[in-house]
């Protein structure tokens, strides 16, 4: 490439309108889309991609959406053949996805028949099939959990692929017949589509003005960029090595207590997180695939740099992962996985955290709350109503720092959703939300004193089936440099306690409580 290189208002421009790209997908994939799940609660991520699979841009949407997408997406590339025209759709969480609701599109970007791009979507839809409305049952194996997509064409060659559509409308595994429904509605993956044709105008018409080759020098000189600047700041980071282990309550069936445990390493020019000595996959479904841990571990050393450095490849060359293949956070397929892209990828970031806390103990905050406090519910179609599906994630309690107190009621590290809206919930399913607020003094105590969690309650106004996966209901949040660790969290069924992950059949009257953990303390009182 003969391209002369962009001086630093030039690149600071360039990287800016990827940023704005990204940023324009999620306004028209949201504003498409039929589900609260993705109009209200925002569960969705966009991100640019170049030619061999590497990040080039991001919007600020779900860190574990987008750290698991900037790990994999060359595998994904490699998969398939492409044409002016394609899409691909996958959940595949061992073909780089995170767990099967989260499904993604992804499209290329051909100039002058050169493939130089791809831009992509992540969103999640509240039934993929699986026997559990929701779609996050309590389960043991990946096919329980839904519709398995391998990287798959749903448009080729700009001609939409409508037995594809059918298949995935029906809750259908690609090319096999199929019994359940999943009622997965059509507008949500018209409106991914729609979100990734934005992206493909608004790329193509930055790339038209900048020309192929001025293009890929700004993205390599983009990454070059984003990796010194990685290194700058990380280097602040004293070199040695730090151990630190925490746990997961329990996998859903039986193992209560299973180790994440991280060794890491700081040099001058790199940052090993090495997982050896975590536990083994299990039979519940808090496994992830290493695509997901990925994401947790980039999340934590991203939160360390500041707001101008770019989300590109390049600030993550410096930092190396290693887990031993067939561990909780490097599962083997066919493990169940629903659960680890929430609720182990969250743990994990407690456990980068704890360790960089001894390295860096005045800028590392407490635990957070750690859990989604994941909640699915929903009913066949009756003769009163059709069939539905809810899914939402509940913020707590975020940790305390040498900064200062933290925040309560607030989704934290690796989701960054929304709530679902009281007026949305209700007026779209047969529930009502009896209780809504901050729960007080859960929060550990300390010179800083950490947030307090959530009480939501919902009545039901239909019988129905639903799902709990949440954590920190057994191990509460812990503080630092002697901060108290903030109150657990707990579910209650009518009065009377749940376990932390449990599929309920519920019936009209009852009231499902859910009291999220608050954040923990800092300091000494």
């Amino acid at each position: 490439m003969n391209a002369e290189k962009l001086n630093a208002i030039e690149l600071g421009v360039f990287s800016s309108r990827l940023e704005a790209v990204c940023d324009e997908m999620g306004v028209v994939l949201q504003r498409c889309a039929f589900s609260p799940n993705i109009k209200d609660r925002l569960d969705f991520s966009c991100a640019i991609f170049d030619a061999r699979g590497e990040l080039s841009a991001q919007a600020a949407h779900i860190p574990v959406h987008l750290g698991s997408m900037a790990y994999a997406m060359s595998g994904i590339i490699e998969a398939c053949t492409w044409q002016p025209g394609d899409m691909v759709v996958v959940n595949d969480p061992y073909l780089g996805g995170t767990h099967l609701p989260d499904i993604t599109v992804i499209a290329p970007v051909f100039i002058d028949e050169e493939l130089v791009a791809f831009v992509a979507n992540r969103a999640h839809h509240a039934n993929i099939g699986a026997a559990s409305p929701g779609s996050m049952p309590i389960s043991t194996d990946l096919e329980q959990e839904g519709v398995v997509i391998a990287p798959t064409h749903l448009i080729r060659s700009e001609q939409w692929q409508a037995d594809v559509m059918a298949q995935l409308c029906a809750g259908q595994s690609i090319g096999q017949n199929s019994d359940m429904s999943a009622g997965q509605d059509e507008g949500d993956f018209i409106a991914q589509v729609s979100a990734n044709n934005v992206g493909l105008q608004q790329l193509m018409a930055l790339i038209g003005d900048m020309g192929t080759n001025k293009y890929g020098v700004a993205l390599a000189q983009l990454n070059d960029y984003g990796e010194r600047m990685a290194l700058a700041e990380l280097s602040a980071i004293p070199q040695g090595k730090y151990d630190f282990t925490d746990h997961m309550d329990d996998d859903g069936i039986g193992k209560s207590r299973v180790p994440i445990q991280i060794s890491l390493s700081i040099s001058e020019q790199a940052i090993e997180v090495d997982f050896t000595g975590t536990a083994p996959q299990v039979s519940g479904n808090i496994n992830c695939p290493l695509s997901v841990a990925a994401a947790a571990v980039f999340y934590v050393f991203r939160c360390l740099l500041p707001d101008t450095v770019p989300s590109c490849a390049g600030v993550f060359r410096p930092v190396k992962l290693k887990a031993p293949e067939g561990c909780l956070v490097n599962a083997r397929r066919p493990a169940a996985v629903a659960a680890g892209n929430v609720e182990t990828s969250t743990r994990i970031v407690d456990v980068v955290l704890g360790a960089l806390a001894k390295a860096m103990p005045d800028r590392i905050p407490a635990a957070s709350h750690g859990s989604m406090n994941n909640v699915a519910m929903g009913a066949d179609a009756c003769e009163q109503l059709p069939r539905w599906d809810y899914y939402e994630t509940i913020g707590g309690g975020m940790g305390a720092s040498a900064a200062g107190s933290g925040l309560s009621a607030v989704q934290t590290h690796m989701t960054n959703t929304l709530n679902t809206p009281v007026e949305s919930l209700e007026m779209h399913y047969p529930l009502r939300v009896r209780r809504y607020q901050i729960r007080r003094g859960s929060g550990g105590g300390g010179a800083h004193r950490g947030g307090d969690g959530i009480e939501r309650e919902f009545e039901f106004l239909a019988d129905c089936k639903a799902t709990l996966l949440t954590e920190r209901r057994a191990l509460a949040p812990w503080g630092l440099q002697a901060g108290c660790d903030a109150a657990s969290g707990n579910n209650q069924l009518n009065g009377n306690p749940l376990p932390a992950k449990c599929e309920l059949s519920l019936k009209k009257g009852d009231c499902l409580r859910i009291a999220s953990a608050g954040g923990g303390g800092w300091g000494v009182q």
